[in-house]
């Protein structure tokens, strides 16, 4: 097994740190662009001169708050011929684990039932319910205790808030926020108005 690099020092990342160590890979060190101190190897540059991908792989641990900017730092580092390992913790349950995408991280009691989809990248926090026939949109964040119903459609870089419930056979545009507690239709549906899904 390869040892891991976790892009990204701070609060998000060391629950990545954790999570991978649970699921029994060893952490070489962390990755940070703008920060030095304990455990940071670096910034990507140097890293990727002195730890190269056919010995490591990474875990990308920069947060929600600019996806934009995850997601490209999700990009630099597969162009760079760094692979990124699924992290399922041993108290999920993922019916069928080889349908979610490298570098995802699903967390304690998180649930993904039948024929769902897990994209690259994305975070499944404690509790989160994703139901059957589901899809999962690449460095998507799905907050803690959150749901997502029956034959949803979540799209790319999308933020779902804690405990909020993706009402079934809906579909969240790509880049969608939606906030915590909110139950999500789509316009013209019957159920919030549009402007309570922001």
């Amino acid at each position: 097994m390869k040892k891991i690099l976790i892009y990204g020092s701070r609060e998000f990342g060391r629950v990545i740190k954790d999570l991978a160590i649970q699921a029994g890979f060893e952490v070489a060190g962390f990755i940070d662009d703008f920060n030095s101190g304990d455990g940071i190897l670096g910034d990507f540059e140097h890293v990727r001169k002195n730890y190269p991908p056919g010995s490591y792989e990474i875990l990308v641990a920069v947060g929600y708050k600019d996806l934009k900017a995850r997601w490209e730092v999700c990009r630099k580092i597969i162009s760079a011929g760094y692979k990124s390992p699924v992290i399922i913790h041993s108290r999920a349950y993922v019916r069928d684990p080889g349908a979610v995408g490298q570098g995802a991280v699903i967390m304690a009691g998180a649930i993904v039932d039948m024929y769902c989809r897990i994209g690259d990248f994305a975070v499944l926090w404690p509790g989160v319910t994703v139901a059957h026939d589901s899809i999962v949109g690449a460095n998507t964040f799905l907050s803690p205790n959150c749901t997502v119903c029956g034959g949803v459609t979540i799209g790319d870089g999308c933020f779902i808030g804690a405990g909020a419930i993706i009402a079934d056979h809906n579909e969240v545009p790509s880049g969608s926020f939606v906030k915590a507690g909110r139950i999500y239709y789509l316009p013209g549906r019957k159920g919030d108005a549009p402007e309570d899904n922001r």
